[in-house]
């Protein structure tokens, strides 16, 4: 069973950065796609970010383009996202996610998850 814990999360002022990292457990080798996703309450949960196994492809969601960064430590089996000029529209739960096979913008290929870490941030 594969298991995967975020931390970082918090409260920032408009402009501010955070960094969000997410451990996963339970897998071994690389070749896996991790992600981050958020969601605001009444609302659908939304791609930010991916990265696969080798670290050869990175997408982002055209909204945290230029402003996020996805990376990802296989030694340590974590995945980190820096998110730098946060605004208030950034904020939500945010969660990471494991997907077994090819990279994807859909929630739908994610078959684990963890249990969110929230980010809010004032204006």
């Amino acid at each position: 069973q594969v298991q995967l814990v975020e931390s970082g999360g918090g409260l920032v002022q408009a402009g501010g950065s955070l960094r969000l990292s997410c451990t996963v457990s339970g897998r071994t080798g690389i070749a896996y796609t991790l992600g981050w996703f958020r969601q605001v309450p009444g609302k659908e949960r939304e791609f930010v970010a991916h990265i696969t196994g080798y670290g050869g492809e990175i997408s982002y969601a055209d909204s945290v383009k230029g402003r996020f960064t996805i990376s990802r430590d296989n030694a340590k089996n974590t995945v980190d996202l820096q998110m730098a000029s946060l605004e208030p529209e950034d904020t939500a739960t945010y969660y990471c996610a494991f997907s077994p096979g090819a990279p994807s913008h859909s929630s739908i290929a994610y078959k684990y998850w963890g249990q969110g870490t929230q980010v809010t941030v004032s204006s």
